[in-house]
């Protein structure tokens, strides 16, 4: 999930870096389940809050993208790779090309949600199209991470390659995300999670 206070500080120092990355798949899990039940709602040709529909894409773009795939595509698998885990041909290259899949899948969503509001044909079976093949694609995505890609990594990599990584993914945060946009993101799966699951 996504980390929210000064005792999720602590804990988060005691991490490695590919459980900070799981704990952070849980949160885009979360998400993922949420987009399904609002696809759910425009297939049943329901209103849905366009606003929270921005807060999705947000979350997706911002979270899913520039901070977790990030830390993942700067950091992660650069030390994997040195290491000796095969980028091209390998599990890092298919990864690296899934990331690029989900984001034209993310773009799909984003245009389809300006249609959307202009109210125009189809727009809402664009975005629920791109949202189904985003969902998809990154729920075997994470699983293909969490069961094969980190395990293999936490093997190879030394205990200076993972405080070293740390150290970057917390950087990454400060100067990508900002101060407190973690937290943010916390209440907004909260507010989300009680609307639509």
């Amino acid at each position: 999930m996504i980390r929210n206070s000064g005792k999720d500080t602590e804990r988060k120092d005691l991490m490695t870096p590919t459980e900070q990355l799981k704990e952070e798949h849980q949160g885009i899990q979360l998400m993922l389940k949420i987009l399904e039940k609002v696809c759910q709602r425009l297939e049943s040709v329901e209103r849905v809050d366009t606003g929270h529909l921005e807060k999705i894409l947000e979350f997706i773009m911002v979270f899913a993208d520039k901070c977790h795939h990030g830390k993942e595509e700067d950091f992660l698998f650069p030390e994997m790779e040195k290491a000796g885990i095969p980028k091209e041909g390998g599990p890092i290259g298919a990864m690296l090309q899934e990331h690029g899949k989900g984001r034209a899948y993310v773009k799909g969503m984003n245009d389809a949600l300006g249609e959307y509001k202009r109210n125009e044909a189809n727009a809402s079976s664009r975005f629920v199209e791109n949202a189904g093949n985003y969902v998809a694609l990154l729920t075997q995505h994470i699983d293909k991470e969490n069961n094969v890609l980190f395990p293999w990594g936490d093997r190879v990599l030394s205990e200076k390659q993972k405080e070293r990584l740390l150290e970057d993914f917390e950087k990454l945060e400060r100067e990508r995300i900002g101060e407190g946009k973690h937290e943010e993101f916390h209440k907004l799966l909260q507010r989300l999670k009680d609307l639509y699951l």
